[in-house]
């Protein structure tokens, strides 16, 4: 054999294991998650679609792979996250973080199947048209947090029956926040009382609407859904224990982080959902044949030790329904 030969032959056997490498990687699905808010605050709820995936035989890092894409609460950068997980041919798109990544996601692609959890009601939102067979490429989870804002005030008028200066914190960028801000005046006049809307759309925003509550000496306030809240719930916590203002949040994990109280649907069912219909999907059923799905249970957390930094007592009706109580 002549040694040009030889080298090319050797070449074809030497590279052949980082072809076998690289084609067995490229075999391996990509489930892409693109999500409105960061891998910070995410991190936790994508381990319990990890979780979901295990369970029916998909381990992250061994026959799937889990790629994350984060918009930071910076919704204009969606439909681009959206376009690059197109582009790098995922398997499967997981988007989370409100009704917008999934919105993304659908005007990205109408063949990738996709799985979403969706804070309001999927149909409204244009997500899909029909709950029990949504169709086309897409399924998930709706937990219609965004229409319980009214049930929240309500909450918050049992935590402070004689707060006559009451306001409510809205997103005015998030695209639901007329709907937010329509219902939870309509509950306010019902119970006949006051509030006052105070727009935030940014850190330095949100800062500011704190200073702005300190000056109308607000006595409670209600933070609306919204993924740059859930981003953004250290900072929020952190200006309503320094302005002493008892406030209400949307998901236990502001409560967690030293919240006042929260309600909202029970994260860890919804997203256990997700990762199991996103199992089902690679195995190689179609998400517009699996139904979607809705919140099953609503939780009330309260912190206690956030009670007593305010000098606040909790009415005994509170504690009485509330589903966890955070000593």
């Amino acid at each position: 054999m002549r040694r040009r030969d030889f080298i090319t032959l050797f070449g074809v056997v030497a590279a052949w294991p980082l072809a076998a490498r690289a084609q067995q990687k490229r075999a391996v699905p990509v489930v892409g998650v693109l999500s409105s808010r960061s891998s910070t605050v995410d991190m936790p709820l994508v381990a319990i679609v990890r979780e979901g995936l295990k369970e029916a035989g998909f381990v992250d890092g061994q026959n799937v792979a889990l790629d994350y894409h984060g918009a930071e609460g910076q919704y204009d950068r969606l439909a681009t996250l959206a376009a690059d997980l197109v582009r790098q041919q995922v398997a499967l798109i997981v988007a989370i973080g409100g009704d917008q990544p999934a919105l993304a996601a659908k005007a990205a692609t109408a063949t990738i199947p996709i799985v979403f959890v969706s804070g309001n009601d999927a149909i409204q939102s244009g997500l899909v048209t029909s709950l029990n067979r949504p169709g086309d490429n897409i399924t998930g989870v709706a937990s219609f947090i965004a229409q319980i804002e009214a049930k929240r005030l309500e909450l918050l008028r049992q935590l402070r029956p004689h707060a006559t200066s009451m306001a409510v914190l809205v997103n005015p960028g998030l695209p639901q926040a007329e709907i937010q801000v329509r219902d939870v005046q309509t509950a306010a006049r019902g119970i006949g009382q006051e509030i006052t809307i105070i727009n935030a759309r940014s850190i330095r925003e949100i800062n500011a609407a704190f200073a702005t509550l300190a000056q109308m000496r607000t006595e409670a306030l209600l933070v609306t859904t919204d993924p740059l809240f859930f981003t953004r719930a250290t900072q929020l916590v952190v200006l309503s224990a320094r302005h002493a203002i008892p406030t209400l949040y949307s998901r236990r994990e502001f409560a967690v982080a030293g919240g006042l109280v929260s309600y909202g649907p029970n994260a860890y069912d919804d997203y256990r959902v997700v990762g199991g219909y996103a199992a089902r999907i690679l195995k190689g059923e179609k998400p517009g044949d699996l139904p979607i799905q809705q919140s099953a249970k609503f939780e009330l957390v309260i912190n206690l030790s956030t009670a007593t930094a305010l000098n606040l007592e909790i009415p005994d009706k509170l504690l009485a329904i509330a589903d966890e109580v955070i000593e």
